[in-house]
C-alpha cells in the first residue's frame, strides 16, 4: 500500500460485542453528573411504525380509563367498584362476595396472557401498554413542547436560573401536576362515583378518605412518570426482574445484529464500510438518546429494555439516510440472529395458549350460566324445632334473597321435598337491584308424617323470568 493511501486510511477501532469490560462507557447526557448519582435521561424524539403504534395504543389506554367512569348503562355507572356496599357493577354485570370465582378467573386470565405474550414478543406490554409508560411519555410530550428538544433541555438544565428557565420549569410541573390531578381524580371515580369524585372535589363534599387517596394517587403519578420514570421499570417493577424465565431463544426482543453492525464508527455517506473496515453500524448512538430507559440496545439483551421500539425506528431512519438496508435493530429472535428458523409453534408458547383459552372458556361459561338471584337459608339456632299450639311440629327459618341484577325483580317462594308442609310466611316478594332481602318463614307439620328424625328439603326460588334456583336445608323433628 502506498504512503499516500495508509494516509488517508480512518482508523478502526474494533470492538467485540460480547465483551462488556472493553465496552466504552454510555455517553452521558449531562456533564454535571457524578458517577455515583442517578445519570439523568433525556429522551430524544422518535418517529417510525413502531412509535405511531406505541402512541396510538397510549392513546386508547389512556382514554379507556379517563373516559369510562362517565359511561353509564341503565342509569348506573358502567364500571364502578362499590367496595362500601361490596359490589362490583362492570358493564351491567354486578359482582358480588359470592361471585369471587369471577374475579379468579380474570386474574388467571390476565397472569396467563402475560405469560403468552412475554413468552412470544418479550417485554412488549412495558412498551405499549404499561400506564407507567403510557404516562411517562405524556410527561416528556409536555417536556419537549416547553423545553424545546433533547439539546435545547440538556442546554436548559445546565443554564443558571433565568426568567425563561423559570417560565419553562413553572409551565412544565403545572402541566404535569394537572394531568396528574385528572389521573387521582379519576381512579378515585372507579370507588366513589365519577360526579361525586370530580364536583365533590371541587365544591368540598367529599370526606376525608376520598380526599386522602386522590392527593396520595397524584403525587404519585406526579414522582412516578415525572421524576423517577425509568427507576419505576428498572428497580420497583417485579416483572422486569422474573421476566427472564418467560424467555427463550424464540422470544422476539429488540435485538442488534452485532454481526452486520461490527465494527462501528462514522464514516462518509458515499464510502464503502467494507473498504472502512467498517459494519454497518455508525454509532451515532441515537438508539441510547431514544431509550427511555438510557441503556445501549448495543450491549445485547437486557432486562431494563421495555420493547417500546424506539431504537427500531430511529436506526431504520439512518440507515434509510445511509443507503443501508433497514433492520439493523429489529423485533427479532436470538435464533434467528445465529442464522437459524425461528420456531413459533413450541411447547412452552402452546402450553400457555391452550390454558389460557381453557381459562377464557370457563370465565364465559360461568358468566353465561350465573344466575342473577341467589338464596341463602338460616336456621334458628336458638330452637331447631318446636311443638306449636296446633300440635305441629315447627321450625324456623330465614331466607336471604339477593338480587344480583340492576333492576327490580318480583321473587316467589316454595319448599319441596316434603310432602303435607305448612308455610307460614310471605311466598311473594318484591326486591330492589343489589339487595339482600330476608324472609321469616316458620314450616309446620304433623309429626306422625316424619317418618325420620331429620329430612332433607329444598327452599326453591324463582323470579318473574322463569329463572330458578334452590338451596338445601333440613327439617328436624324435635322429641
Amino acid at each position: 500500500m502506498s504512503e499516500s493511501n495508509s494516509e488517508q486510511k480512518i482508523p478502526v477501532k474494533h470492538i467485540d460485542p460480547t465483551d462488556h469490560k472493553k465496552r466504552p462507557a454510555p455517553r452521558r447526557d449531562n456533564k454535571n453528573d457524578k458517577k455515583k448519582g442517578r445519570r439523568q435521561i433525556y429522551v430524544r424524539a422518535a418517529e417510525g411504525v413502531f412509535q405511531t403504534l406505541r402512541s396510538r395504543m397510549n392513546w386508547v389506554m389512556m382514554l379507556s380509563f379517563m373516559l369510562l367512569p362517565w359511561l353509564h348503562i341503565d342509569g348506573r355507572q358502567a364500571v364502578f367498584l362499590d367496595f362500601s356496599n361490596r359490589q362490583f357493577h362492570l358493564f351491567g354485570l354486578t359482582i358480588w362476595p359470592q361471585d369471587l370465582m369471577l374475579l379468579a378467573f380474570v386474574f388467571i386470565i390476565a397472569a396467563f396472557a402475560l405469560f403468552f405474550f412475554t413468552t412470544f414478543l418479550g417485554r412488549v406490554w412495558c412498551g405499549y401498554w404499561c400506564p407507567q409508560t403510557v404516562w411517562t411519555f405524556l410527561f416528556i410530550w409536555f417536556e419537549e413542547k416547553l423545553e424545546g428538544p433533547r439539546n435545547k433541555r440538556i442546554r436548559l438544565d445546565e443554564l443558571p436560573w433565568s426568567f425563561n428557565k423559570f417560565w419553562r420549569k413553572t409551565a412544565k410541573h403545572g402541566c404535569w401536576l394537572l394531568v396528574s390531578l385528572i389521573t387521582a381524580l379519576t381512579f378515585v371515580a372507579y370507588f366513589w362515583g365519577s360526579h361525586e369524585a370530580f364536583f365533590g372535589f371541587f365544591t368540598g363534599d367529599l370526606t376525608f378518605w376520598p380526599y386522602f387517596w386522590t392527593f396520595f394517587f397524584m403525587l404519585a403519578t406526579y414522582g412516578n412518570a415525572g421524576w423517577m420514570r425509568e427507576i419505576v421499570c428498572l428497580h420497583m417493577c417485579p416483572y422486569a426482574r422474573f421476566q427472564s424465565v418467560m424467555f427463550d431463544r424464540d422470544t422476539f426482543t429488540v435485538s442488534y445484529d452485532a454481526k452486520r453492525g461490527e465494527s462501528r464508527g462514522p464514516r462518509p455517506r458515499k464510502k464503502d464500510p467494507k473498504e472502512l473496515g467498517l459494519g454497518d453500524c455508525i454509532d451515532c448512538v441515537l438508539c441510547v438518546q431514544v431509550c427511555p430507559t438510557g441503556i445501549d440496545i448495543r450491549d445485547g439483551l437486557q432486562y431494563e429494555c421495555i420493547n417500546c421500539g424506539a431504537c427500531v425506528d430511529v436506526c431504520d431512519q439512518t440507515m434509510d439516510r445511509m443507503g443501508y438496508e433497514k433492520g439493523l435493530i429489529s423485533y427479532t429472535t436470538e435464533r434467528q440472529l445465529e442464522g437459524g428458523k425461528t420456531n413459533i409453534m413450541r411447547p412452552k408458547l402452546l402450553g400457555y395458549g391452550v390454558i389460557l383459552l381453557i381459562m377464557m372458556s370457563a370465565l364465559v361459561a360461568t358468566v353465561a350460566t350465573r344466575q342473577p338471584l341467589k338464596l341463602d337459608v338460616i336456621r334458628d339456632r336458638n330452637m331447631l324445632s318446636r311443638l306449636n299450639d296446633y300440635g305441629l311440629m315447627e321450625n324456623v327459618y330465614t331466607l336471604k334473597v339477593l338480587n344480583k341484577s340492576q333492576v327490580v325483580r318480583s321473587y316467589q317462594l316454595a319448599v319441596d321435598g316434603i310432602d303435607g308442609l305448612e308455610w307460614n310466611g310471605e311466598t311473594q316478594v318484591i326486591v330492589e337491584p343489589g339487595e339482600v332481602f330476608s324472609v321469616p318463614v316458620s314450616l309446620a307439620i304433623d309429626p306422625y308424617l316424619l317418618k325420620q328424625p331429620i329430612t332433607d328439603l329444598e327452599f326453591v326460588l324463582t323470579d318473574d323470568e322463569g329463572r330458578q334456583v334452590t338451596q338445601e336445608s333440613r327439617f328436624i323433628k324435635g322429641r
